[in-house]
């Protein structure tokens, strides 16, 4: 079997179960880490994206991969744009924790169908 294809497989699997998180469960906490896992699951769909068999990473040390650079290696950018996305998700996964956890101190509820005041 293609190993890109069982990552893509996977990815779809974990964008599948944060969304069953997302739209299911009540819990604030829940919620927030459904959304973790679809981010998780887009990034693994871009670095798969990337993947092409038998090729290698772009560091020019090898003769041959000095000789057919585009032929040997694989285009570094979906990595570094997956990097720069776990980076952004971990300051974003902390600011919505952050705020879970104000209105918890506010409300002592997690469950968002008793958090209906918050509405406008």
């Amino acid at each position: 079997m293609n190993q890109a294809l069982l990552y893509f497989g996977g990815s779809a699997a974990l964008f599948l179960i944060g969304l069953y998180l997302v739209l299911v469960k009540t819990n604030l906490i829940k919620i927030v880490l459904g959304l973790d896992l679809m981010e998780t699951a887009v990034n693994l769909f871009i670095v798969a994206s990337g993947y092409i068999k038998d090729r290698t990473a772009p560091i020019l040390n090898r003769p041959d991969l000095l000789a057919h650079p585009s032929q040997r290696a694989v285009d570094p950018v979906p990595h570094a744009l997956v990097l720069t996305a776990i980076v952004i998700g971990v300051a974003v996964m902390a600011m919505a924790l952050s705020i879970v956890i104000r209105i918890y101190e506010k409300r002592q509820t997690l469950d968002i169908s008793k958090l209906r005041s918050l509405r406008w």
